[in-house]
């Protein structure tokens, strides 16, 4: 991981600016392209700290700013207020991912393999990443690492065009039940590829080394290795095909 740097990228979209982060090894070349969505708290140190750590597998992976430059939430407070205009206007919401993922296809500091992108998230990323996919984007597989998993129309489901891997916490408060069968419902209607893994006695944020409320938000090393051991072995076959 040592090699991987970490570097600003500032697009504008619809008169607003955001600042990423491109995570990549300098020099390496035909790398596939990841696009990550962070938790409500957005771009943080420990969001690039992932990035890094994805990265260093062989991947450039941009970390999404999906609240914009100057928005940079220092508490719960301040990013449930960033976070659920987003949630509750899903279009927008879209057209952020889709800037974030145009803008890693068209930097040129560390070159892509041509078709092969995929997008993954945590928390509300996770509801972003999966939002990305049923925008109809061309993406090779979109990873919900304990997300929400509603959407106001299902049959957006239909332009999936990859894979969808789902891991969640089974004892998760935060996504409520109800919402795995309309999930599987809504993939099984659109003939999606789909996975959704359910890890005992994981609650919210179990990749989170700093979520620590017992019973709600709290770290699991065990669950978070198997989860990113899931996802390197799903984003291994896409990219074969």
């Amino acid at each position: 991981m040592s090699k991987v740097v970490v570097e600003s990228l500032v697009h504008h979209l619809s008169g607003k600016t955001f600042e990423s982060r491109l995570a990549y090894e300098p020099g390496a070349l035909g790398r596939p392209g990841l696009v990550m969505a962070p938790n409500w708290m957005g771009v943080t140190e420990g969001a690039e700290r992932i990035a890094k750590e994805v990265a260093a597998q062989g991947y450039v992976v941009l970390l999404v700013d999906l609240y914009g430059q100057t928005v940079r939430p220092a508490n719960a407070d301040e990013a449930g207020a960033a976070m659920m205009p987003l949630k509750e206007d899903r279009a927008e919401l879209r057209r952020r991912m889709e800037g974030a993922l145009a803008q890693l296809l068209g930097q040129s500091k560390a070159p892509l393999s041509p078709g092969k992108v995929a997008t993954f998230g945590f928390c509300f990323g996770g509801c972003c990443a999966l939002e990305l996919a049923r925008a109809g984007a061309d993406l090779r597989a979109a990873i919900s690492f304990h997300g929400t998993l509603d959407t106001p129309d299902p049959e957006d489901a239909k332009r999936i065009k990859g894979s969808v891997l789902v891991l969640h916490g089974a004892s998760d408060p935060l996504v409520p039940q109800e919402q795995l069968p309309a999930f599987e419902n809504e993939m099984n209607a659109a003939k999606v590829d789909w996975q959704l893994v359910s890890y005992g006695g994981a609650v919210h944020s179990f990749t989170d080394p700093d979520a620590n409320v017992p019973g709600k938000t709290q770290y699991d090393r065990r669950t978070s290795e198997r989860a990113f051991r899931a996802m390197h072995n799903l984003l291994a076959e896409v990219f074969q095909r």
